[in-house]
Parts: C-alpha cells; sequence; structure tokens
C-alpha cells in the first residue's frame, strides 16, 4: 500500500499545489478543509499534528475573520502593563538626577511612592532609551 502523502484530499493530490510544510497557514486551512469536508475532524487533526481542541478554535476564528486568522500571532502581552507612559517618566527623571543610581533602587523608590514595578522592568526602560552607565575603556600602558 502506498503511503498517503500529508498533502492529498479525495484523491487529489494537493502536493502540485507545492505547499510548504512551513507554511503554517496553508497546512492549517487545508487541515479545515480535510476535517470539514474530506477524512473527518479525528483522522485530520491527527495528520497535521492538532488537538480536536485546537481545531476548534481554529475553525470557529476562521468563520469570523477568514485566513487572517490562520496566521500566528506574536505570543504574550499586547502592552507593557508596568511600565505606562508616567512611570517610563519617572525612571528616566530618576536617572539623570543621579546617573549612578541602580535600577534596584530606582524601583525601590518607584515602589515607594506606590508605582509597583519590578527591577527588570527599570532596567529594560534604561536599557530602551539608552541610559546606561557610560564605562571609560581601560588604558594599558605600552612598556609595563
Amino acid at each position: 500500500m502506498a503511503k498517503q502523502s500529508i498533502l492529498s484530499f479525495h484523491g487529489i493530490d494537493l502536493e502540485l499545489l507545492k505547499v510548504s510544510p512551513q507554511d503554517k497557514v496553508s497546512l492549517k486551512l487545508l487541515m479545515l478543509v480535510e476535517g470539514v469536508y474530506g477524512i473527518g475532524v479525528k483522522k485530520s487533526i491527527k495528520k497535521y499534528g492538532y488537538t480536536e481542541q485546537r481545531y476548534y478554535q481554529l475553525l470557529k476564528a476562521f468563520h469570523s475573520d477568514g485566513s487572517d486568522a490562520l496566521v500566528d500571532k506574536k505570543r504574550g502581552p499586547r502592552k507593557n502593563h508596568k511600565r505606562d507612559e508616567r512611570t517610563i517618566q519617572q525612571i528616566i527623571r530618576y536617572r539623570f538626577l543621579d546617573p549612578k543610581m541602580s535600577a534596584a533602587v530606582i524601583a525601590q523608590k518607584l515602589n515607594q511612592i506606590g508605582i509597583s514595578i519590578s527591577q527588570r522592568s527599570v532596567e529594560r526602560t534604561i536599557q530602551e532609551y539608552g541610559l546606561q552607565k557610560k564605562t571609560l575603556p581601560v588604558k594599558s600602558h605600552k612598556g609595563d
């Protein structure tokens, strides 16, 4: 018995479409098509390596937003929920008042005035705004 290609549908050779295995959107669409019109949901999710829950999430998203819903989105928070404009301004203010002040001390001062922020968030802000401490290169004495 010939090995069935991941890209076949009702005897139609979908490999003729030249769908790349890295083309996640096309593969998700093929999974949905095969699940609805072809081999069924159970076989389709097994074939493409998705869970049934994820299949139905993708199908629902596809029904509402079309193929745009099948594009992988960036994961994680959508915005800096801890570092709003006021917090960033305060970090910059403290850094300019005392350039030697560490991120830990700035975070502590902000927490004392009621702005809840971690040392790591302060470090990120300092880095993003180019407020790192300047260090002078060590000069070597030739001939020592």
